[in-house]
């Protein structure tokens, strides 16, 4: 564990992970858009990271789910351990220019991998790849993401398409929390053994994932 950035240590043992969006008062009565904030925790619900998205108003108003971020996650200490940027970039269905992609640094300042979106007409379609840009796993979701009254997952699959060995599922956690409250609920599966910095990339992948399926859908209000 010597080897491993500062901060992820705990992430070594850990084969699910929970992404909980807190409750911003303030934006659900007065339909203001604010600065999302989340904790992040491991399966019995005790926090391990913290993390806020730091951007401006105007590309939350303006860009919403296109927007470009900067997501600091820090650990219970205070210490900034992952940092998760997302440029601003166009989306299409229909044309394989301008994909999204999203860089995770841990320690902040040193690339840990990457998240890069792969063109599909059909399904939602990711790349992994490690600090080298080495593809290391693909995410595949469903052609549907509406979730109406179920969890939508997104499967973690090998290379070759061929073999599931996780996932990242978008709880759907009931009507009135839903409309009431703009929460986000994930939750991360993936093997205990895999490498700490991959799975501080699937922490971003999940991030992307929901501003860009779950922004400003039903299932995400």
């Amino acid at each position: 564990t010597h080897n491993l950035p500062p901060g992820l240590e705990y992430l070594n043992q850990l084969d699910q992970i929970i992404i909980h969006q807190q409750v911003d008062l303030l934006e659900a009565i007065l339909g203001t858009e604010t600065s999302s904030k989340y904790e992040i925790k491991n399966p019995l619900g005790q926090r391990v990271y913290f993390a806020v998205e730091e951007n401006g108003c105007f590309d939350r108003k303006l860009c919403s789910p296109l927007r470009a971020f900067t997501i600091s996650i820090a650990d219970n200490a205070g210490r900034e351990v992952i940092r998760v940027i997302r440029p601003l970039r166009c989306t299409s269905c229909c044309f394989p220019c301008f994909l999204q992609e999203l860089e995770v640094q841990s320690p902040p300042g040193t690339v840990a991998g990457y998240v890069v979106q792969n063109w599909d007409p059909f399904l939602p379609k990711f790349t992994i790849q490690n600090e080298s840009k080495e593809d290391v796993l693909k995410i595949i979701g469903p052609y549907a993401t509406c979730g109406c009254f179920e969890d939508v997952d997104f499967e973690v699959k090998t290379l070759n398409e061929m073999t599931t060995i996780g996932k990242i599922s978008k709880y759907w956690s009931g009507f009135v929390n839903n409309v009431f409250t703009n929460t986000t609920n994930f939750g991360i599966q993936v093997p205990v053994d895999l490498d700490v910095r991959i799975k501080a990339v699937m922490i971003g992948a999940c991030f992307l994932i929901d501003l860009m399926f779950f922004e400003n859908s039903l299932d995400g209000l």
